[in-house]
C-alpha cells in the first residue's frame, strides 16, 4: 500500500476527530511549516493577534481571536506569502501578584506554569505559530528592553518625573492612565476612581500628539470607529490663551478658551485646589481648610470662594476666583474662565453658590431669538453657537465671525494669543506594583536622579518579596533590592521602586518579533524592514485607545531611535466581536463560559473553528449555540461519510486533465461551473472583508451540489475528484486537520499548506447566458442575453429594463405579461 510521510491512506469509515487532530498537530510541530525566515524573493505577510496575559485557561473569545488570524495565515501561505505568525505572553500584571497572595504562590512560578497549559490548549485548537520566535514580557531578556527604552527616552527628554494629581484605584492601590479610567472607574476592578499627589515618571506622548493626529488619516485600514476615537482621545482644538489678572497681586491666571466668543459672559474663574495662586495668595486657614476638604468626585461640582477677584481683560470688571474640585491641574492650564449662561457644568455651579448668569450669546433666528429674550431665565446653559449680544463692539456678529475677530484683537493688544491645544496628556507610567519592570533610575543624595547604565540592564526584578497587596510599592521593603551605589560618584544610593505600566511591555512586542534572539538591540532594523508594518492586526475594541495609541507612539519613538523606518505600526486592524451566550457577553462572574477544552474533547477543533468562522461576521458578535456547533459537526461528518463512500474513485489515479466544459453532460457541466464559482467567491470573501461566514455558506453550496452528483464515467470520475481537492483545499484553512486526512486519501504526497491556494477560470465561472426574446403583443420589439436559469420574476424585470420596450410601452400599464420557459417575453397591452 502507498506511504506518505508515515501515514497509511487508509481512511476510517467514521469521523474520527481527536484521533485525526492529535496526528496532525504532531505531524506540523515536526514539520515546523509555519516557522519563517525573511525571504527577500517571496512577498511578506505579517499576521498578529493580540498576545494574550496568561491567566491560566483559554476561553472562547481567545479561540474565536486566534482562530480568525490563523485562518488567514493558512490562506496567506497557500497563496504563495512568506507569513510570519508569532505568538507570546503579555505576562506582567497585576492578576500574577494577587495569586501570589491569595495562594503563596511566587507570580514568577503561577506566571510560567499557566504559559505551559495555555500554550498546549493553543495547539490542540490546531494553531499555527512559529514558536521559536515566542516572548514572555516578564522573562529579563525582553524587559530590558523596556528599561533600554526609558533610558533612550530620558535623554531625549521623552521620560520624565513630576509630582502629580493622579489617578488613584484604593482597591489596586495603584496609578491609572487616564485611558484606564473608564466611567470614573478602574479599567480591572471598576472601583471609583479618586485623585492623589504623587511623584510619578511620565513618558511625554503629547510630544507626539500632532504627528499622531495627522497619521490617523494614513489608517485606511482600520475601522473607523476606532479612528475616531483615537481621534477624539488626542482631541485636538484651536482657541486663545489669555491671561486674567489677579488683583491686587502680580500674579496672572492663565486659561485656554476654543469659545472666545463667549468672553464677555464670564462671571468667576474656577481654578484646580492645587493651583499655584492657592498657595501664593491664600491665606485664610478656615478657607484653605474648605479646600483641601473639596470632594475629588467632579459630578459634586464643589467649590470655595478663595477671596480674591481677577479682573476679565476685555471688560475690566473683577469676578470672583473659586477652587473648584472639577478644575485638575493636569487638564489645561488648571483654570478656566466660568461662562454659566452658556456652559451647563458652569450654570450648575453658579445656581449653587448663587453667582451672575449673563448671556451673551442667542440663538440666530429671530424666532428663537424672541422666545429666550422674552421668556423665564434659563433654566439650562445655551451651549450652541448664535449671535452675540452684550458683548461690546463685537456684538451682532455671529459666533464663527467673533472667534476669529476677538482672537486677532487679543493678539494686537497683547491679552492673548492663538494657540492649538491637545487634550491628550502624557502618560503616567509609575506603577505602585511588584510585577512589571523595574524602572532603571538611582536616586543618589550627592547627585540626584541618576540613570542605571546600559551596561547594567536588566535590573532584575528580586524574587524574594514580600507581597500584601496593600501600601506602598512592595519593591521598597526589599533591602537587598533597594541599597546600591551611585554610578557617579559611588556612593550610598537607592532605586526606584516603582515598575513600570504594563502597556510599556504591549507597546513594542510587535517589533520584538522581528528579531526575538537580538542581543545588541531590542529590534534589528534589517529584520524589522523586511516584516514591518505588520500586515493584519487583530483584537478587541476595547484596546482601541489604550494599546492601539501607545503601539503607535512607541513605533515613532523607535523610528526616532534609527532602529524602523516606518511610521505606523499596524497596516489594517480587525476588532472581532465579542461572544455572547444567554444575551451576555461570556464571563466567570455571569455563570455562562463554555470551556473550549470540553468542547474539543467532545467535536474536536475543528468543529468549533467552523462554528467560530460561520457563526458571524468576525467584526460582528458571534451568538454562541450549542446547535450550530452540533450543525458543524454534521457539515464536516457528510463530507467524510461522502469521501468514504467514494474512496475508490478518489484513490484511483485518472487524469489530471478536465475535458472542455461543453464535453461533459449537463449535470457534470454544472458541477464544474460551480465548483469554479465557489473557489472564486470563497477567495473574494476572505481577500475582501474576511467574511469567512459567506465563504463557508459557499462551502456548502458545492457540498450539496457535491454529494448528489454521481459519477458515469472516467471523465466523470476525474472531475469528482478535482471538485473534492478543491473543496478540501478551500476548506483548509477553517478546518485544517480534517482537510490534511481528507487530502491524504485523495493521494496527496505532502501536506497541504504546501499546496497552493485553487485558482477559478473565469469562463468557466460563468454561468451560461441564452436569448431572451421580448415581444409586445406578439411582435418581436427586443432581445438581449440573460443568465440561464433565472425566475420569471427576474426574467420580467430584466424584459421591461430594455430601453426599446420601455420606448415603446411609455406610459402604458401592461394587461398581462407571459413568460415561455424563461425564453420568452410576451406583454400584452
Amino acid at each position: 500500500m502507498n506511504q506518505a510521510h508515515g501515514w497509511r491512506r487508509n481512511l476510517e469509515e467514521k469521523y474520527n476527530a481527536q484521533c485525526i487532530e492529535t496526528k496532525w498537530q504532531a505531524e506540523w510541530d515536526k514539520q515546523k511549516l509555519f516557522s519563517v525566515k525573511e525571504d527577500p524573493d517571496l512577498p511578506k505577510f505579517y499576521c498578529l493577534e493580540m498576545f494574550p496575559y496568561p491567566s491560566g485557561r483559554i476561553h472562547m473569545g481567545h479561540v474565536r481571536n486566534y482562530v480568525i488570524g490563523d485562518v488567514i495565515t493558512r490562506y496567506k501561505k497557500m497563496r504563495g506569502f512568506n507569513v510570519l505568525h508569532p505568538m507570546g505572553w503579555d505576562a506582567f500584571g497585576m492578576p500574577a501578584e494577587n495569586a501570589a497572595i491569595k495562594h503563596g504562590v511566587p507570580p514568577a512560578k503561577w506566571t510560567y506554569e499557566n504559559i505551559a497549559y495555555m500554550k498546549e490548549q493553543l495547539k490542540k485548537i490546531g494553531l499555527v505559530y512559529d514558536w521559536k520566535r515566542e516572548v514572555t514580557t516578564c522573562s529579563p531578556e525582553y524587559y530590558r528592553w523596556n528599561q533600554w527604552f526609558f533610558l533612550q527616552m530620558l535623554k531625549r527628554g521623552l521620560a520624565y518625573k513630576k509630582a502629580s494629581s493622579v489617578n488613584w484605584c484604593p482597591a489596586c492601590e495603584t496609578v491609572l492612565a487616564n485611558e484606564q479610567v473608564i466611567d470614573d472607574g478602574c479599567w480591572r476592578c471598576d472601583t471609583t476612581v479618586i485623585q492623589k499627589e504623587l511623584e510619578q515618571w511620565f513618558y511625554r506622548i503629547t510630544e507626539y500628539a500632532g504627528e499622531l493626529l495627522a497619521d490617523a488619516d494614513t489608517l485606511s485600514g482600520w475601522p473607523e470607529k476606532v479612528v475616531t476615537m483615537q481621534r477624539n482621545w488626542i482631541g485636538r482644538s484651536e482657541g486663545v490663551e489669555m491671561d486674567f489678572r489677579i488683583s491686587g497681586s502680580d500674579m496672572k491666571l492663565r486659561i485656554f478658551t476654543t469659545r472666545q466668543d463667549t468672553l464677555y459672559g464670564t462671571t468667576f474663574m474656577s481654578v484646580a485646589k492645587r493651583h499655584p495662586v492657592i498657595a501664593a495668595l491664600v491665606r485664610d486657614e478656615e478657607i484653605l481648610r474648605k479646600i483641601n476638604a473639596l470632594s475629588d468626585d467632579p459630578e459634586e461640582k464643589e467649590g470655595v470662594f478663595t477671596g480674591w477677584y481677577a479682573e476679565n481683560p476685555l471688560t475690566g470688571e473683577n469676578i470672583p476666583v473659586y477652587a473648584a474640585n472639577f478644575v485638575l491641574m493636569e487638564y489645561g492650564t488648571g483654570a478656566v474662565m466660568a461662562v454659566p449662561a452658556h456652559d451647563q457644568r458652569d450654570f450648575e455651579f453658579a445656581k449653587k453658590y448663587n453667582l451672575p448668569v449673563k448671556t451673551v450669546i442667542m440663538p440666530d433666528t429671530a424666532s428663537d431669538r424672541a422666545v429666550q429674550e422674552n421668556g423665564p431665565p434659563l433654566s439650562v446653559a445655551f451651549e450652541e453657537y448664535g449671535i452675540l449680544v452684550e458683548s461690546g463692539k463685537f456684538s451682532g456678529l455671529s459666533s464663527a465671525e467673533a472667534r476669529e475677530r476677538i482672537a486677532d484683537f487679543l493678539e494686537k493688544e497683547g491679552l492673548g494669543r492663538k494657540v492649538v491645544n491637545y487634550k491628550l496628556r502624557d502618560w503616567g507610567i509609575s506603577r505602585q506594583r511588584y510585577w512589571g519592570t523595574p524602572i532603571p533610575v538611582i536616586y543618589c543624595s550627592s547627585c540626584g536622579v541618576v540613570p542605571v547604565p546600559e551596561h547594567d540592564l536588566p535590573v532584575l526584578l528580586p524574587e524574594d518579596v514580600r507581597l500584601s497587596g496593600r501600601g506602598a510599592s512592595p519593591l521598597s521593603e526589599a533591602a537587598d533590592f533597594v541599597k546600591t551605589s551611585c554610578p557617579e560618584c559611588g556612593g550610598d544610593a537607592g532605586r526606584e521602586t516603582d515598575t513600570m505600566d504594563t502597556f510599556v511591555d504591549s507597546s513594542w512586542y510587535f517589533l520584538r518579533y522581528c528579531s526575538p534572539e537580538s542581543n545588541g538591540k531590542p529590534v534589528n532594523p534589517q529584520d524589522a524592514g523586511y516584516w514591518m508594518p505588520v500586515d493584519q492586526y487583530i483584537g478587541g475594541i476595547e484596546h482601541a485607545v489604550l494599546h492601539l495609541l501607545y503601539s503607535r507612539f512607541f513605533t515613532k519613538v523607535v523610528r526616532d531611535l534609527g532602529l524602523v523606518d516606518i511610521d505606523e505600526p499596524f497596516g489594517s486592524l480587525l476588532t472581532q466581536g465579542m461572544v455572547i451566550k444567554d444575551g451576555a457577553k461570556m464571563s466567570k462572574s455571569k455563570g455562562n463560559v463554555v470551556d473550549p477544552d470540553a468542547l474539543i474533547d467532545r467535536y474536536g477543533a475543528d468543529t468549533l473553528r467552523i462554528f467560530s468562522m460561520f457563526a458571524a461576521p468576525p467584526e460582528r458578535d458571534l451568538e454562541w449555540s450549542d446547535k450550530g456547533v452540533e450543525g458543524a459537526l454534521r457539515f464536516l461528518n457528510r463530507i467524510w461519510a461522502f469521501v468514504y463512500k467514494n474512496r475508490d474513485i478518489l484513490r484511483s489515479g485518472g487524469s489530471d486533465q478536465l475535458k472542455h466544459m461543453a464535453a461533459y453532460s449537463p449535470r457534470a457541466s454544472q458541477l464544474l461551473r460551480k465548483t469554479h464559482q465557489t473557489i472564486k467567491k470563497v477567495t473574494n470573501c476572505i481577500e475582501r472583508d474576511y467574511h469567512f461566514n459567506t465563504a463557508i455558506a459557499a462551502l456548502m453550496e458545492l457540498i450539496n451540489e457535491t454529494l448528489s452528483f454521481s459519477p458515469s464515467d472516467s471523465d466523470e470520475n476525474d472531475l469528482l475528484r478535482f471538485t473534492v481537492k478543491q473543496v478540501v483545499l478551500l476548506l483548509s484553512p477553517f478546518a485544517p486537520h480534517f482537510s490534511e486526512e481528507i487530502l491524504r486519501e485523495t493521494g496527496a504526497g505532502e501536506t497541504l499548506f504546501n499546496h497552493a491556494w485553487p485558482v477559478w477560470d473565469e469562463e468557466i465561472a460563468k454561468e451560461e447566458e441564452i436569448e431572451l426574446v421580448i415581444q409586445i403583443n406578439g411582435k418581436v420589439r427586443a432581445k438581449t442575453m440573460i443568465r440561464a436559469g433565472l425566475d420569471d420574476e427576474t426574467i420580467r424585470e430584466k424584459a421591461f429594463s430594455e430601453e426599446k420596450v420601455q420606448e415603446f410601452i411609455k406610459d402604458r400599464s401592461p394587461k398581462k405579461v407571459i413568460v415561455v420557459k424563461g425564453r420568452l417575453v410576451n406583454i400584452v397591452i
